[in-house]
């Protein structure tokens, strides 16, 4: 009974590991200006060459980080002569990366005799007598030893980069001066961008124009509160 009950809970376990889903590590590192980081009126715009703002891709991961720089306390701007800071989004995936690794399984067998026992009959005639016998011989099973195996795996580098730049300055003298940077980096088996993008914005939410001082790095699953308030599933 005690043995039902442990691969119960490993039952239960497992299921609960799969419902909530795969976990996603991700690093954060921030700098700012400190004399623009107040600055919160903006214009998202795109950081990649060649992307229109009207990008379909762009728009829905431009909704994602919006989303994010509002719970900053951020305001966006209906035009771009009204906003203070230009917030270039960039973003992208690198190609497959295959690991190798080296592991060893237990081989079973029978490794031994444990005891054995004998049995038989002793037929007389006269002075003389036969012996006839049996012995029954009781193996033991253990590990014999271990094979060697070779297997991969595949990660993906994804990341996400937010560059904040002063236009009241720009607009003045033309002068490019950046008031903040957020970079978001991850790797892992997902290759699928618009699935690990919302991780990664939830990720830097906290952190979208401070100084981290430092790369932070954060764990998150695709059920957690913060990911799905920026996927837009909030009540």
């Amino acid at each position: 009974m005690r043995k039902s009950i442990t691969l119960l809970s490993l039952s239960l376990i497992l299921m609960l590991g799969c419902a909530v889903g795969p976990k996603f590590l991700v690093k954060v590192d921030s700098i700012s200006n400190p004399e623009l980081s107040s600055e919160k009126t903006y214009i998202l715009l795109p950081g990649l060459k060649d992307v229109d703002p009207n990008d379909l891709q762009f728009k829905e991961y431009a909704s994602y980080v919006e989303r994010a720089l509002t719970s900053a306390g951020y305001i966006r701007a209906n035009d771009f002569k009204d906003a203070r800071i230009a917030i270039f989004l960039s973003y992208g995936i690198g190609d497959p990366k295959e690991h190798l690794y080296s592991y060893s399984l237990p081989v079973w067998g029978q490794t031994g005799i444990s005891s054995s026992t004998t049995y038989g009959t002793i037929t007389s005639y006269g002075s003389y007598g036969s012996y006839q016998g049996t012995t029954t011989y009781t193996p033991t099973y253990g590990i014999k030893g271990y094979t060697s195996h070779v297997g991969s795996y595949t990660t993906f580098f994804r990341f996400l980069i937010l560059d904040a730049f002063d236009l009241k300055e720009y607009r003045r003298s033309k002068k490019v001066i950046e008031a903040w940077r957020t970079t978001v980096t991850s790797r892992g088996s997902s290759g699928d961008l618009r699935r690990v993008f919302p991780v990664l914005v939830a990720a830097a939410k906290p952190y979208i124009g401070t100084d981290t001082g430092k790369q932070v790095h954060i764990t998150l699953t695709e059920q957690d509160k913060t990911v799905l308030e920026i996927k837009g599933f909030t009540k």
